[in-house]
């Protein structure tokens, strides 16, 4: 039998060896080989994904030498035979050797990442906890962004070393401004790795990998820190900025000198920014030097050209303008950033005649002693909808709701006196039109508590369907808050699905009644043409379905099409793939209905078929999809009602616990006040609120106690059917307090590493905390911060 597996590369010893070694392809340097290494056994190597079989070298004097495996060895499905398939190898003893030249602790692995054990090679300097990753194999920025998350998870830094070029080549050159690269090059029985670094013009410096320096601080060449040095600032990704903006300078402020948004010939300024439809904001804007910078008192708008800038991993943004023009007095006063100074009328003393008509508010304040001002002047119609709509995405973005007495004081004075009536016209209009990917602002308005008793007509008039007589308008108040939330975040996340208020009502069977079959579909024999529809007819008895009085079957087929595909994303995985088989084939046969053109392969699939088959295959298809979405909210509701009474017996050991408390305080002498239990009832009465809290407003920020380790022994080892009581709590820019990572180590919980999954963490909690202490509980999300026993690193094998 002969052996057509040409394998070039082996490893020596045994089929679980990591010792690489490649045939010399000459036959005189074979026989050299021999004579060197008398005593070596030569394996296909399961690390270099081979059978592990043992393999014999073959001396050829008219083809290339090879390794060859035995005839009676097993089947070889081994990918790759040539001389690149042991790289990983070679560079994973490459590492070892120059870690004990360095004298550094470290440890070598090779990963498989889906196309063989010689996908990547690992490398972790224990000393400075940094990570270097060989990556030999292909990878898209979607993997490599996963794997370098994956990575920093584990390391303080990671260098990557790539194989070959490609978009994370460009992407490393943009971010750094140089690329590491790997390749080997075969000198007799090995092959030896090269490192090199590329510029920004493409062109790379190869060094060998024993000449390379392997410092704490990663991998060194000699060409990288020259590049290093003299690399250009990486230039912000910029985005068209929709809508234009007007901003005023503000010269009191300075830009940063080192902002990564300087760049040549342009004019790094501060200033108050007001985007389209957005509140205004102070932030850094870009505008041309070859101009003077335009003066401080004015106010200006910007059309188009605008863009913004963004620099990875740094916080904070920057608007570039090209061309901008002043506004009048009239328009600079409407957006907010400029008020017209005072005349030499409005100044001068008012003479005795004119304070006799002077409104009795400012008579007042001049009698007792404050600065008369002049009475505001009404906002019309448009002016009041679009401040209201200005406040109400304010406090979105600060993750708060408010009340109508909160926006008659900080928009218009006018507002306190609207009726009901006007305030829902008011309200209609600022959330129109209905959008599905806008959140209606109206539901951040609070009374009492909770959402306003008018909610329902200003949402029906806005044309969210059901409001009028649906009863769940609370529950759809707490899910559009949460989507204006994520809508004007800083940084923004993802909308959850608005709530639907559409009533579930039991199905009504209603009585078969016959169809029309459409003379296009019908049989040449009136005979043969009554059987299917016979047979389709039975079938809809049997499973309780309906066709409306007088409709076509293919009207309601187009139905029953439009129904099952509202129901896909309610369903599991299997009844999910039956549903789309049955789909895929009925719209295959109402495209050919309609006269479109369609491949062969596709009008193959509905060859031979009936009307009154795909019908029916859609009705089964239908009744199937509803059963599930019943059984999956059958499970639903069976979880949440376990979590109201895990919630309930919580309340109610707790209620027990403060009975005992009291009792005991009752019967001794008043003891000191405990600090930790005063401000768990203080974060408790929060939480029922559905509030946040500061540390001023809970009287510990001066304390004899750190607040860190008040917050951090209330929440200490904490459960996980508890909510966290220091997500309450609130830094001074309305995030979450300095030490809230602190607070979840202690607690005993994975700390994250990036500032966005604390976000999402931190809000989380508060989701918990305001539906286990709320009146009446509701369910608690789930918890997505792990224990820090199960986010611990699983050890290196």
């Amino acid at each position: 039998m002969l052996d057509h597996r040409l394998v070039q590369t082996a490893v020596i010893g045994h089929k679980n060896s990591d010792h690489p070694v490649i045939l010399p392809m000459d036959a005189w340097e074979l026989d050299r080989w021999r004579k060197a290494h008398p005593n070596y056994s030569y394996w296909c190597g399961l690390q270099l994904g081979g059978c592990g079989g043992e393999l014999s070298d073959c001396r050829y004097t008219t083809k290339v030498c090879h390794f060859a495996h035995h005839p009676t060895a097993p089947a070889c499905h081994r990918r790759n035979n040539g001389e690149s398939s042991a790289d990983h190898l070679f560079i994973k003893r490459g590492v070892q050797r120059l870690l004990g030249k360095r004298q550094l602790r470290g440890q070598v692995q090779t990963r498989d990442l889906g196309t063989g054990p010689g996908d990547a090679v690992d490398v972790l300097l224990s000393d400075s906890r940094r990570r270097l990753r060989f990556q030999l194999a292909a990878v898209d920025y979607r993997a490599w962004r996963r794997a370098d998350d994956e990575l920093a998870a584990e390391a303080d830094d990671i260098d990557w070393i790539l194989a070959s070029e490609g978009a994370i080549t460009q992407q490393l050159l943009g971010r750094h401004g140089y690329c590491l690269r790997v390749r080997c090059e075969t000198v007799g029985g090995e092959r030896r790795v090269h490192i090199g670094a590329e510029a920004q013009d493409r062109t790379v410096s190869w060094t060998p990998l024993e000449d390379c320096a392997l410092t704490p601080s990663g991998l060194v060449t000699p060409d990288k820190e020259r590049i290093r040095l003299s690399r250009p600032r990486p230039k912000p990704t910029a985005f068209p900025l929709q809508g234009g903006l007007v901003f005023a300078l503000a010269p009191e402020a300075d830009a940063p000198a080192d902002s990564p948004f300087t760049a040549e010939n342009r004019r790094l300024l501060v200033a108050d920014l007001r985007p389209m439809d957005s509140p205004i904001v102070r932030a850094l804007i870009s505008l041309p030097a070859d101009s003077p910078a335009p003066p401080a008192e004015h106010v200006y708008r910007v059309t188009d050209g605008a863009r913004l800038l963004v620099a990875e991993g740094i916080t904070g943004w920057a608007v570039e303008a090209s061309r901008y023009v002043r506004l009048n007095a009239l328009e600079a006063q409407r957006t907010g950033l400029w008020t017209p100074p005072a005349t030499s009328e409005q100044m001068a003393p008012t003479s005795p005649t004119s304070r006799e008509n002077e409104p009795k508010s400012v008579a007042a304040r001049r009698e007792s002693g404050l600065p008369a001002t002049a009475e505001p002047v009404p906002l019309t119609k448009s002016e009041l909808v679009t401040a209201v709509r200005d406040a109400l995405a304010h406090h979105a973005r600060l993750q708060s709701t408010t009340t109508w007495e909160t926006l008659a004081r900080t928009v218009s004075p006018q507002l306190a006196e609207y009726s009901i009536a006007e305030r829902q016209s008011l309200l209609v209009a600022v959330d129109s039109p209905l959008r599905e990917h806008v959140p209606l602002l109206s539901a951040l308005l609070r009374e009492h508590g909770e959402p306003l008793p008018y909610l329902s007509q200003v949402l029906s008039r806005v044309g969210v369907l059901y409001s009028s007589v649906s009863t769940r308008i609370k529950r759809w108040a707490a899910v559009e808050t949460e989507r204006a939330f994520a809508a004007y975040g800083v940084p923004p996340r993802t909308m959850p699905d608005r709530l639907s208020l559409k009533p579930t009502q039991p199905a009504v069977q209603r009585p078969i009644r016959t169809v029309e079959v459409p003379s296009r579909i019908k049989q040449v024999s009136p005979v043969r043409s009554r059987r299917p529809f016979d047979r389709h007819a039975l079938m809809l008895k049997h499973q309780g379905a309906t066709v409306a009085p007088g409709a076509s079957t293919v009207k309601y087929l187009r139905s029953l099409v439009r129904e099952l595909e509202g129901m896909l994303p309610a369903l599991t995985k299997a009844p999910r793939k039956r549903a789309r088989a049955a789909l895929s084939a009925a719209q295959i046969w109402l495209a050919l209905h309609d006269g479109k053109t369609l491949p062969a392969s596709q009008r193959a699939v509905v060859a031979g078929m009936t009307l009154g088959h795909y019908v029916s295959a859609m009705d089964m298809a239908l009744t199937e999809a509803k059963e599930s979405a019943r059984a999956a909210k059958r499970d639903q509701s069976n979880r949440e009602v376990k979590q109201l009474a895990r919630v309930e017996r919580y309340r109610r050991a707790s209620e027990l616990a403060a009975g005992a408390k009291r009792s005991a305080a009752r019967s001794a002498s008043p003891p000191a006040e405990d600090p930790v239990g005063r401000l768990m009832r203080q974060l408790v009465s929060v939480a029922a609120e559905g509030g946040t809290t500061t540390l001023e407003s809970l009287g510990i920020s001066a304390g004899p106690r750190d607040p860190r380790d008040l917050l951090g022994t209330v929440d200490r080892n904490v459960s996980s059917d508890v909510p966290l009581l220091s997500a309450l709590v609130t830094g001074g820019d309305g995030g979450p307090v300095p030490f809230f990572r602190d607070i979840l180590r202690s607690a005993g919980l994975a700390v994250p590493q990036t500032d966005q999954a604390l976000l999402a963490i931190w809000r989380c909690e508060q989701d918990r905390a305001h539906a286990a202490y709320g009146h009446p509980p509701r369910p608690m999300p789930p918890r997505i911060v792990p224990s820090a026993s199960q986010h611990a690193p699983h050890p290196p094998t």
